[in-house]
């Protein structure tokens, strides 16, 4: 095992759902961190709950902010309407800074616990094109972790984020989850998903997740409104 312990982030979705598995098939224990950070769809929440019981996490920490305070995301604002059609650029759902303030939680947690290892389920192939979800982020991160920690300046760790979902299509994360036990019944990936847990199917997330299904030749679990 590549270590002991790490931290993951998990948000109840398809992707962290499987981050959390390869995590666990690294990591002796693995502790699971959810952020409630004011999006709609909060409901995810506590699918995050689940697969972190379900995949043997040590334990599941959810932290809660209120990002919807700054606005100017169709996830925090609910002025503003989730797009149901392809859009160009990067979408309104983009929240501002998510992954940042996200993985600086992550990262304060893993210097408490003394594990440089730090998981997160972010895909730069099959996604909505967010900023912070490509590879120039996570090593401009791991730039910022070993200059802004006491344990990254004295040398006692080495901060490493761990995106092993990265290059992978959305077909492949499913196909890798299965193998590894994941049950995508209980994840929650809709921009939109009533209070439930049933998705519309017509947002971003829910396209990218039916064509996953569909190219990986598995049955889509997900519950469907319509």
């Amino acid at each position: 095992m590549a270590g002991s312990r790490c931290v993951v982030l998990i948000s109840g979705g398809l992707d962290s759902a499987t981050t959390l598995a390869i995590a666990r098939s690294q990591h002796e224990h693995c502790h699971a961190l959810s952020i409630d950070y004011g999006q709609r769809h909060r409901v995810e929440l506590e699918a995050a709950a689940r697969v972190a019981h379900r995949l043997g996490a040590i334990e599941h920490r959810t932290v809660r902010i209120d990002l919807g305070q700054f606005g100017g995301s169709a996830l925090t604002d609910p002025a503003i309407a989730v797009p149901e059609t392809p859009t160009t650029g990067i979408p309104i759902t983009y929240v501002p800074a998510r992954n940042t303030v996200f993985l600086a939680l992550a990262l304060g947690w893993a210097e408490v616990l003394r594990t440089g290892d730090i998981y997160v389920g972010i895909n730069a192939v099959d996604y909505s094109g967010y900023p912070d979800c490509r590879p120039a982020f996570i090593t401009a991160f791991e730039q910022l972790a070993a200059t802004a920690t006491q344990a990254g300046v004295e040398g006692t760790l080495h901060f490493r984020v761990h995106a092993p979902l990265l290059t992978r299509t959305k077909a492949d994360i499913i196909r890798t989850g299965l193998t590894l036990g994941v049950d995508y019944a209980e994840t929650i990936s809709c921009y939109q998903a009533d209070t439930t847990g049933r998705a519309c199917g017509r947002c971003d997330s829910c396209r990218l997740r039916r064509q996953g299904f569909l190219d990986a030749g598995v049955p889509d679990p997900t519950r469907y409104r319509s």
